[in-house]
């Protein structure tokens, strides 16, 4: 039937629309208890990928351009205080509080907006790029430690957890490069990020590429390493500053490392690169290693040699056919889960509190607070396992270089971008779902 006759006939109308809504119901209480394996949303994607985007722009991202991990559903957040983060509570890695990720997450979501403002030539999604942008700079502005890049910033501006990461630190040069890369920044701007790059990349090399930390901790993670994440990853930052400087030093780092052979399998650096995403640490953790992923993909934008951008490519696809496999885990999510959520991180973890002298310290501590807090907000590990895993996948799908991989997993992707109520969610890491879709428009 036309949908013009649908319209005409305001009684068959009524009744189709009952009768999916009862069914929808219907299909979702059978689901909630178990009886069906998978339900899938009728969101169309490009609705669901607005809704997405102002639901993260209204609530996830904060008054210095930084994105927080979670908050309340009215968008209310519960930072920890200047105070508490010089004294490392709840733990001074400061995870599963909501400033964890803010340099990970920030930096990897330019990804999306940077795309989004190319689509629509928008002044207002350049704002964001630039909003983003000047977040990430705060993040490596706010230590007397040259290269730190902090993961937030607590109701001041500037207090902060004493460590970061590998996690968060290449993300940050992921953020930056698509920033200057989009040809949004201005000269003004383009000299101060080049500024803060050429600095903190020093700072890493000249400790032997380890992350600086704050005392008494000093360093944390690095990119020393013949894993693929450590490998992509420094790998891409010594390609960005060679193309941002211009500094011959850079490229003559990055082909030596190329060549650089050691690990299990004692192969060069070059061959697991082309290997890609072959393994992550455990399921469900795609969404580290897409910083990876996306560091690989800057490689093969980069790269002007047709034999390194052909390894490239191909663990592009390795690594799009490996997350692939996690796309359905997005159906065992259900959209009515009532499982409480609560962002008081402090009743759940501060208990267990300790002083922590070491990184190792830290780590355990963590882990333990992780276990409480799970018993007061079951919602975080459903929203983690069936949303941030999907999300992060879709995306590290839609990095692959080759269009036709992206296009066929599309289908799939789009129903993974519509399983979602977005504002219903209360962490951010839906935020690769926007992400994947831009670069889907790209493929098609």
């Amino acid at each position: 039937m036309k949908p013009e006759s649908l319209i005409k006939n305001t009684a068959l109308n009524a009744f189709i629309v009952n009768r999916r809504t009862f069914l929808q119901a219907t299909l979702a209480a059978f689901a909630g208890c178990g009886l069906l394996p998978c339900v899938a949303a009728a969101a169309d994607p490009a609705s669901a990928v607005d809704k997405a985007h102002a639901e993260i722009w209204r609530r996830f991202i904060d008054k210095h351009g930084v994105m927080v991990d979670f908050t309340d559903l009215d968008g209310s957040v519960n930072l920890p205080t200047p105070d508490e983060c010089r004294e490392g509570k709840p733990n001074a890695l400061g995870w599963y509080q909501t400033i964890e990720n803010g340099a990970m997450f920030t930096g990897l979501y330019m990804d999306a907006v940077v795309n989004r403002w190319r689509h629509t030539k928008a002044a207002a999604d350049a704002a964001k790029a630039r909003r983003l942008m000047e977040g990430l700079l705060l993040l490596n502005s706010i230590s007397e430690v040259k290269g730190f890049v902090g993961r937030g910033v607590s109701t001041d501006g500037t207090s902060h957890y004493p460590m970061g990461s590998e996690d968060q630190t290449g993300p940050w040069f992921y953020g930056l490069w698509r920033y200057l890369d989009s040809g949004l920044a201005m000269n003004s701007e383009r000299e101060r990020i080049v500024a803060k790059l050429v600095e903190t990349a020093d700072a890493i090399v000249g400790l032997g590429w380890r992350m600086p930390a704050e005392p008494p901790f000093g360093t944390r993670g690095s990119f020393v390493g013949f894993d693929f994440d450590r490998v992509s990853r420094q790998l891409f930052v010594m390609k960005t500053m060679h193309a941002v400087t211009g500094e011959q030093r850079w490229d003559a780092m990055y082909r030596e490392a190329l060549g650089q052979r050691g690990g299990k399998d004692n192969v060069a650096k070059l061959e697991t690169c082309r290997r890609g995403m072959v393994k992550v640490v455990r399921w469900p953790h795609f969404w580290t290693s897409c910083v990876s992923v996306a560091a690989l993909r800057g490689l093969w934008e980069l790269e002007e040699d047709a034999t390194l951008k052909a390894a490239f490519a191909k663990g592009l696809q390795a690594s799009a056919t490996l997350a692939a496999k996690s796309l359905p885990s997005a159906a065992q999510f259900d959209p009515n889960d009532q499982s409480a959520f609560s962002q008081d991180w402090r009743k759940a973890m501060m208990p267990l509190w300790k002083p922590q002298q070491t990184a190792k310290e830290a780590e355990t501590l963590a882990g333990q607070q992780l276990q409480r807090f799970l018993t007061i907000s079951p919602r975080r590990r459903k929203e983690t396992d069936f949303i941030r895993e999907p999300a992060s996948s879709a995306w590290i799908v839609t990095l692959c270089s080759d269009t036709a991989v992206v296009k066929q997993h599309a289908a799939e992707i789009e129903r993974v971008i519509g399983r979602f109520d977005y504002t219903r969610l209360y962490y951010c890491t839906f935020f690769w779902v926007e992400s994947a879709w831009w670069r889907m428009v790209d493929a098609k």
